[in-house]
């Protein structure tokens, strides 16, 4: 068949058509800070199509601003630890993060959310939160685009459900759990405004030209149980996925962590794509035993694992490629390494990737 743009072979795969190959969608995080400058400049939609990739955009944008009335924000950094507070007349939460030098990144040690006073300041806050569109920037970059790359705009305050932004960011698992005995009614209530201000990013991003919406919710059962998951998460994923659909569009799950235990209850989800499925160590299950496991109109992306990529060999890589290849053929499939990528991975190993992909898929 004749070949086919980015566009087109990524929505094609993700859709269940006849593709001319299986799209090869590289994600960058992490490995994009760490580049000199001069390859930085020049933006990453033309960084991977200089490699021969498909570019597949998750995240670039969001369509929305979000203003908190009544709540002042103060940021201090030292260094060595960054302190963000949130000032109300009802409360105030404080954030800490510590930086680590040995992994050159930012730690978050320090939840705001702590006391049940601590859920009602943060509802009080998101109450207080007003969300406006923000389209037009991305209109444009959109039609500039055009076919080179698919762009998945995130939605959600916190790019995830109002759960998992508890779990990571607000509150952690240990003491949501305990909050969620303690004062439920607390938490769902302050739960419920955070759905429902994620609600409202969702019904402006849908009035936009993306096809897909993608949200960050690196699912895993190293913080969240499938029962919490069920009762908590996919409710939220559900309510998103159906208002998706209705627009004729498409809703991307990133999923990066421990999914083999979730993966039944995400095969009842109204998502189209699972992304960054990863073996071990980074998760804990292989992407054919997902093919296998989830309904076959789920697509799915990834299979390399971010540490294998980072160390392997070339001889490595190449038969962990075709593998995949192997193993996805005929499937809704897009190749990527899954979750992030290190810092310091070989650009030759973006190359022959590249190069398997014309050859094998």
């Amino acid at each position: 068949m004749a070949e086919m743009t980015s566009k087109e072979r990524i929505l094609g795969a993700i859709r269940g058509e006849k593709t001319d190959r299986v799209p090869w969608s590289p994600f960058l995080a992490y490995y994009w800070e760490h580049l000199p400058a001069q390859d930085r400049n020049c933006g990453q939609l033309e960084y991977m199509k200089r490699m021969g990739a498909d570019p597949l955009l998750r995240g670039f944008n969001v369509l929305y601003h979000a203003k908190r009335h009544g709540c002042e924000h103060t940021h201090t950094n030292n260094g060595r630890t960054m302190t963000d507070t949130y000032t109300t007349k009802v409360g105030t939460l404080t954030e800490i993060r510590t930086y680590s030098p040995s992994g050159n990144t930012w730690f978050l040690t320090g939840h705001p959310v702590k006391t049940e006073e601590d859920f009602k300041t943060l509802q009080y806050i998101m109450e207080n939160t007003e969300i406006t569109e923000n389209l037009a920037g991305f209109e444009r970059e959109y039609a500039a685009i055009g076919e080179e790359a698919v762009t998945a705009p995130s939605i959600g305050l916190n790019q995830k459900t109002a759960f998992q932004a508890m779990v990571e960011h607000w509150c952690g698992t240990e003491q949501l759990v305990y909050a969620l005995c303690d004062y439920p009614e607390t938490v769902e209530e302050c739960l419920d405004v955070i759905r429902e201000r994620n609600m409202e990013t969702l019904r402006i991003s849908v009035r936009s030209s993306a096809d897909v919406f993608n949200f960050f919710e690196d699912s895993s059962t190293t913080n969240i149980s499938p029962a919490m998951f069920e009762e908590y998460t996919a409710p939220e994923i559900n309510a998103w996925g159906k208002l998706i659909h209705q627009e004729g569009k498409l809703l991307m799950h990133h999923a990066c962590g421990h999914l083999k235990g979730l993966l039944p209850k995400i095969a009842e989800t109204e998502i189209d794509i699972l992304e960054s499925i990863s073996p071990p160590p980074t998760g804990n299950v292989d992407i054919a035993e997902c093919a296998e496991r989830l309904p076959g109109h789920i697509a799915l992306i990834g299979g390399i694992e971010p540490t294998f990529f980072r160390n392997c060999s070339m001889d490595a890589l190449e038969k962990r490629v075709i593998e995949l290849l192997t193993a996805m053929k005929g499937k809704r499939y897009v190749l990527a390494n899954s979750d992030s990528c290190p810092p310091g991975v070989a650009y030759e190993k973006f190359l022959l990737i590249s190069e398997l992909v014309r050859k094998h898929g």
